[in-house]
Formats: structure tokens, C-alpha cells, sequence
């Protein structure tokens, strides 16, 4: 259950959107019905799953754009690992995710049921549309707080350090894009066991998230995460 619920929140932080609405963002998708594939590779380039997004709906409030993204992950033999979605608000040139919706609902159904006390807290993850080489971006965090029958557990992931260092033109399966180039570090705690990692993602205007590296704080490749076909 914990290394599930972990390898969804570092997920989600980590996966950048799609498909852009001219006026609102510009890596964010916007539009119901949008579809996008990623497909994850070990270290040694060998595939580890894929994941399906999809734009479910898109609604105006105001000056402001929300949308619901939903996803499947799936391990590399195909089966399903879980199905859950996330919120983001598009407004003044700038795409927000509400760290609540970043927990599995499928997982908060499951803990309901058996009982469990939740507490969740955090930021929200903030994209600007202005995203230019030296540009640094707010810090996030999500933070979960449960409660077993007596039995504690805590779970965190912090994304800091999170800056635009470049723009690079990518090929993956999906095609060619220019890129601009963002790091980040992340630090995720379970039950007093903490795990560091550092990323580079590869966003392009008008189809959002490319490619994405994840690395040991030594600068081992740990995995990678590649888009390979969308529908817009």
C-alpha cells in the first residue's frame, strides 16, 4: 500500500500536462477528449509501464478554466495498477493542481471504508505560461497523515529547486519539439525512510510534457518517461 500510494503522488507531481488552450495555458490540457500516452522505462531503457491520460471535462468559472484530468497506469505486462484523476485551474496565465485531487480516489475509497482517519495537506503545483531560461518556479509539497486504528503513518513529497535551465529540441516516437527544459529536486518520507531524487522535463508549447529523466542524487539514470502518442 505504501510504495502504491508513494509511486502515484511522485507521479503525478512529476507529469506535466498536455494539450494547450490558446488564452489559458499553455501546457495544460484544456480540451474534453484529449488523450495522451506515456510510456516509462527502467534504467535500462527496457519498458516499465504506460500511462493514459485523458481530459474528462472542461469547465468556466469566471475568469478562470478547470479541468479534470483522468489516468490509467499500467505495469509493462498491461495490467492495470489503478484508475484515478486529478483538478487544475487555469487563470491569469497561470495552471495551478489541487494538491487534494493529487490523492488516488480509488485509495480514498478503499481507506473510508476500512475506517481509516486521513488528513491531507500542501501547495498547490504552480506552471506559468512564462516559462523562459533562468525562470524559477514556486516549490510544492503534499503532505498525508493517516490514522489506523492507533496506527500512524505519514507520507510527504516535496519538490524544490524547481528552475528553467534551457531549451532543446526533443525526438521521441511521438515526433520532434522544441523544448524548454525544466529541473527539479524531489524528497518523498514514509514512515521514516526518505528517498531523494533529482529531474529534467521537457515541455513544449502546444503539447506539454515530452520527456521526463529521473536521477540518483549521484546522477544515475533511475528511470524515464517518454510521450508516445496523443490525440488532440
Amino acid at each position: 500500500m505504501k510504495k502504491t500510494l508513494l509511486f502515484s503522488l511522485c507521479a503525478v507531481l512529476l507529469s506535466f500536462g498536455s494539450k494547450a488552450q490558446e488564452g489559458c495555458s499553455k501546457y495544460y490540457p484544456m480540451a474534453e477528449g484529449s488523450s495522451f500516452e506515456y510510456t516509462n522505462y527502467n534504467k535500462k531503457g527496457k519498458v516499465d509501464g504506460v500511462t493514459n491520460y485523458t481530459v474528462s471535462s472542461v469547465t468556466s468559472k469566471g475568469s478562470a478554466t478547470e479541468a479534470t484530468l483522468d489516468f490509467k497506469m499500467f505495469d509493462k505486462k498491461g495490467k492495470e495498477l489503478f484508475t484515478s484523476n486529478y483538478n487544475f485551474t487555469c487563470d491569469n496565465n497561470m495552471v495551478k493542481i489541487d494538491y487534494k485531487s493529487l490523492f488516488p480516489a480509488q485509495m480514498m475509497k478503499q481507506y473510508s471504508e476500512m475506517d481509516i482517519e486521513m488528513d491531507i495537506s500542501g501547495t498547490d503545483i504552480e506552471l506559468p505560461n512564462d516559462l523562459s531560461v533562468g525562470k524559477d518556479l514556486a516549490d510544492a509539497n503534499i503532505a498525508v497523515a493517516m490514522n489506523m486504528s492507533g496506527i500512524k503513518m505519514n507520507i510527504s513529497v516535496d519538490q524544490t529547486n524547481r528552475k528553467v535551465i534551457s531549451e532543446e529540441s526533443v525526438t521521441t516516437t511521438a515526433g520532434t519539439f522544441d523544448c524548454v527544459v525544466i529541473t527539479e529536486n524531489t524528497k518523498s518520507k514514509t514512515m521514516g525512510a526518505t528517498m531523494e531524487f533529482n529531474s529534467k522535463l521537457w515541455l513544449a508549447e502546444g503539447v506539454g510534457m515530452i520527456k521526463q529523466e529521473t536521477y540518483k542524487k549521484n546522477g544515475d539514470l533511475m528511470s524515464k518517461t517518454e510521450l508516445t502518442q496523443f490525440s488532440q
